[in-house]
This record gives structure tokens, sequence and C-alpha cells, in this order.
């Protein structure tokens, strides 16, 4: 070649590509890279405020282990206030309040038995707002029933062999259960009890 830009020599210059394409090259490298690790980061968050796969452990869990229907446990067969004889007995010094509470347990349905006043056993000696006397097969029942209309009494059983109950009337007996209050408190006792669920 001739003129101003003459080649002279056996050397002749390498030619070389735009740096500036090997930049957007790495460029796009790196902007693939952060939004890998931007990806990754998110969805590590996401598993630690949801749980992550605990969902999917847990529906593994109920496919291997079925959760059962829940069998309620049967109901208590509890008497009806017209099965259960109640005898009330007075020991405290006020005058009539055995009368008078009889007379209310006989519009709530109960039998009544004999009214009057506490054994010397009693008498005087029953602080609390009563004590319901009967026999051991009573505890399951009969107390179950009429306890729901007098809150705070204790339970005794002696040798009898009779279903009566003694309801004996304390120092800190004011008044029954409300109707309310006792229905409510029979419905509790006569609700079936759900069964425990098994663990696999």
């Amino acid at each position: 070649m001739g003129g101003k830009y003459r080649i002279t020599g056996d050397a002749y210059p390498r030619m070389r590509r735009p740096r500036h394409r090997r930049r957007l090259v790495l460029a796009g490298i790196g902007a693939v890279v952060a939004l890998s690790l931007a990806g990754w980061g998110t969805l590590q968050l996401i598993d630690v405020f949801t749980g992550g796969d605990k969902s999917a452990s847990a529906a593994d869990h109920q496919r291997d282990c079925p959760t059962s229907k829940p069998s309620a446990a049967s109901a208590k067969a509890l008497p009806k206030p017209a099965a259960i004889k109640v005898n009330v007995y007075n020991a405290t010094t006020r005058s009539g309040l055995a009368k008078s509470a009889a007379e209310e347990l006989k519009k709530r349905g109960f039998t009544i038995g004999e009214v009057g006043n506490a054994t010397k056993a009693y008498d005087k000696k029953v602080p609390g707002t009563g004590v319901l006397l009967g026999a051991p097969t009573a505890t399951n029942g009969s107390f179950t029933v009429l306890g729901t209309q007098l809150a705070g009494t204790v339970q005794k059983t002696d040798t009898r062999r009779t279903g009566e109950v003694d309801l004996i009337l304390g120092t800190k007996f004011k008044a029954f259960s409300t109707p309310q209050e006792a229905t409510a408190a029979m419905a509790a006792l006569t609700k079936p009890a759900p069964a425990p669920s098994s663990s696999c």
C-alpha cells in the first residue's frame, strides 16, 4: 500500500474485537446471576415465614395416617329427675327450710320422700350448702343429676341398698341454682365427649 498509510516491515497489526462487547457479555452474565440469587433468597424468605415444607409434610402425614372420623364417646345415661327420690333434711337453725326446698325440687320434677330435720350426726354440722347421702350406686347417677340443682354439695355414701337420696341442707344454703343454670349444667354432663385423636 502506498500513500500516507504505508505499511513497512513484515509484521502486521493484529485485529482485535472491540472491548465494549466483552463488557456487555460480562454484564449480562452478572445480571443473570444476580437475578438467580435474588429469586433463591425470596424463596428462602417465603419458606421462613410460611413454614416451608410443613404443609407438604402435613399432607404426607394425613395421606399416610388418615384421620379417623371423630367417634364421640357415648353420652352418660343419667336418670330423669322423676326417677330420683329425694329425702330433704334441714341441718340448720332456720325453720321450714326443708319444706320449702322440697317444694322447689318437686316443681323441678323430682320425687320427694321424707321431709324434716336432720339426724344428730348432721344437725348443725353441715357448714357448706348441703350434703348428698346415698348408696354407692348413686354417685354416677342420682348425685350427678341432683348436684346440678345445688352447687357446692358434698357427696357421701352409706350402706343403704335403696335408690333414694338424702339432701341435707347446710348453713350456707340460700337457694337452688336457677332452672336455666341447672339445665345448662345437665346439658354439659350429657354432651358426648370427643374421642381422643390417634397419632401415627
